[in-house]
């Protein structure tokens, strides 16, 4: 038996996931995740295996973080010959990956790893990955390894439930998601998932560089700007956001709305709308992956209402974005968590967020809630900021402080203290630790990864 805590001399990670780190792997939200998720684990010092659907240009396996972090590029013969990413030929890829992660798993991390007397605990998102964990259940089974191995699903959207064994998969798993409202939907389909939330890195904590800000303000030239950044999704209530640009209009405020969408059919449909509004649209081009390239391609198109931005952008310049905006529209009518409002708010902008997943979101304290898909709710609060500006200041800074509590490091802290406890409940780990014994959330990492929100959110 594994005395004490889990730490990272006595537990192994194993991550799977079809979205990866890889630019071919990013088809939103759930790449981020595990990018920043596996990232965080090898950085506080856990040996962090992560099995996804990798760039086929790229090794198979690649060490990272000082070898702490092994990406394992599954499925790259077939990612040969679909290069439009990760869920292009998405039924071969599974089936490829439900049958290569069981024996590849076993072999290459669970039987080392348990050889040196080490925990393993494998981590496993959304859908594609119920399959493979339950399989690879029951081959650590056959071979008497399945006792020192701790298994958690998570479920980050609501996608292909129909497609999952829950029984079976509620069997070999302990399952999870991100946010109480994830939760309760869950709890109507008969599953009472633990709750570990998302966060972000804590490099996005540092302040924005407001001159840049400015900048992008001047070069605009609008009275209030907007901006969206989320997939072409009804969901996503992008009709909403160019409706609240129509509104600002007729009341002769002159409005952009930066809008970035995804590859989706449907933004054709909501452009189609803005225009059928009186809405100008202007489309956003550029080569240039600076600051500069970035600002000359939105100043030319900065005629219009809407900017619809057609290139890719960093978060670094998000984050300028962000703050820049009076208003960044997060605002969903389904949305299990939420990253982008927590993005803008660690930036120092105003979040306008739904009010599903959106845990981090307090009403008129550091954002603002939509609570209807009435444009004119929107309107009502961006006239409020704009007849009280210490508000927004005020929002502002709060957004800011709140976003610290929503880390990374903090959101692992949570899962390793969950972990332990589903370890001892297994009979993996002894009971609870003396006063004397260390404990490893606050004495194992090290000084620049801890922050004074997680001593706060966890060690009171």
């Amino acid at each position: 038996m594994i005395q004490g805590r889990i730490t990272p001399q006595n537990t192994e990670f194993v991550i799977l996931c079809f979205e990866g780190p890889d630019q071919y792997s990013m088809a939103g939200g759930l790449g981020v995740r595990i990018a920043n998720l596996s990232a965080t684990l090898a950085k506080i010092g856990f040996q962090t295996h992560l099995f996804f659907i990798g760039d086929p240009a790229l090794e198979g396996i690649e060490l990272r973080q000082n070898g702490k972090l092994v990406l394992h590029r599954m499925c790259q013969w077939i990612s040969k010959y679909h290069p439009n990413g990760v869920y292009e030929a998405e039924e071969a890829k599974l089936y490829d990956y439900n049958e290569s992660i069981p024996r590849i798993v076993r072999d290459e991390v669970v039987k080392p790893a348990i050889q040196q007397g080490k925990l393993v605990v494998v981590l496993s998102e959304e859908w594609h990955t119920a399959e493979a964990l339950c399989r690879l259940s029951d081959v650590l089974y056959h071979d008497g390894l399945r006792d020192k191995v701790i298994m958690y699903w998570n479920a980050n959207n609501l996608f292909s439930f129909h497609r999952i064994n829950w029984g079976r998969l509620g069997y070999v798993s302990t399952i999870t998601t991100i946010s109480r409202y994830m939760k309760h939907l869950m709890w109507r389909m008969g599953m009472n998932p633990l709750v570990i939330p998302n966060g972000i890195p804590k490099d996005l904590l540092r302040k924005v560089d407001e001159g840049l800000s400015h900048e992008l303000r001047t070069a605009l030239g609008a009275d209030v700007v907007l901006s969206k950044v989320a997939r072409w999704d009804p969901d996503k209530r992008w009709n909403g956001a160019v409706e609240t640009v129509a509104k600002l209009k007729e009341r002769g405020i002159r409005t952009i709305l930066l809008a970035r969408g995804g590859m989706e059919p449907y933004g054709q449909e909501v452009l189609n709308n803005a225009r059928a509004l009186g809405l100008v649209i202007s489309e956003a081009f550029t080569d240039d992956n600076s600051f500069e390239g970035y600002l000359k391609a939105l100043h030319n198109a900065s005629y219009a209402d809407v900017i619809d931005i057609r290139f890719h952008v960093p978060i670094e310049f998000l984050r300028i974005v962000y703050n820049a905006c009076d208003a960044v529209l997060a605002n969903s009518g389904h949305e299990p968590f939420g990253i982008v409002g927590l993005e803008a708010m660690a930036a120092g902008g105003i979040a306008f967020t739904g009010c599903t997943g959106e845990d981090y979101a307090i009403p008129f304290v550091n954002a603002f809630v939509l609570e209807t898909p009435d444009p004119m709710e929107a309107v009502g609060y961006l006239m409020y900021l704009r007849d009280y500006p210490e508000e927004g200041t005020r929002i502002r800074e709060a957004a800011r402080r709140t976003a610290r509590y929503f880390t990374w490091e903090a959101a692992v802290i949570n899962l390793i203290h969950k972990l332990e406890n589903q370890a001892r409940i297994k009979g993996v780990l002894g009971g609870v630790p003396t006063p004397a014994e260390p404990q490893f959330a606050i004495s194992k990492l090290p000084p620049e990864l801890i922050s004074t929100a997680m001593k706060r959110n966890y060690y009171k």
